[in-house]
């Protein structure tokens, strides 16, 4: 028996080879508590939160991610890879990379990261705007972020298509 290689885990310009042309992705907003998951429509329109997961362990959580792609017929992963503001990666990114190069072992589905620099925050200023409670942005904030970096991958996959 043989084994089946890690998924690909690139930088998402890099995925637009490897990405069918349609299908479905899952963005993730990995946090040390929380993941925010959002899933698109397979034209890759727009980003729509699906749920926030109360991490456990890496094994858990993982299945339940796997579980929630294979159940959207997810073609590719897209996690956030929260960058330092002048681009540098600090501990909350190399973190992010080891849970990607663990999930890889567990799926064929490629994992592409995206710079997520302040997407909370957007999300946040979004939420107050709509005069969203503190209690009630903390339980979705992660969700809405999953959506925000999904939406903004996606637009930046059609922009490099366009582009070839």
């Amino acid at each position: 028996m043989t084994a089946t290689p890690p998924a690909p885990v690139l930088p998402l310009a890099d995925a637009l080879g490897i990405l069918p042309a349609r299908g479905t992705l899952i963005g993730l907003d990995l946090g040390t508590k929380t993941i925010g998951v959002a899933s698109c429509d397979p034209d890759r329109t727009i980003a729509t939160g699906v749920e926030t997961i109360a991490r456990k362990q890496f094994t858990p959580d993982a299945g339940k991610l796997l579980a929630l792609a294979q159940a959207r017929n997810a073609v590719g992963l897209v996690l956030g890879l929260p960058l330092n503001m002048d681009g540098t990666e600090g501990p909350r990114a190399q973190a992010t990379r080891a849970f990607a190069r663990n999930l890889a072992k567990l799926t064929v589905l490629p994992i592409c990261l995206w710079d997520e620099r302040l997407s909370t925050a957007a999300v946040e200023r979004d939420l107050i705007g709509a005069d969203v409670s503190r209690t009630k942005r903390a339980a979705v904030i992660d969700l809405h972020a999953a959506a925000f970096i999904l939406q903004g991958a996606i637009d930046r996959l059609r922009h490099l298509a366009a582009a070839r």
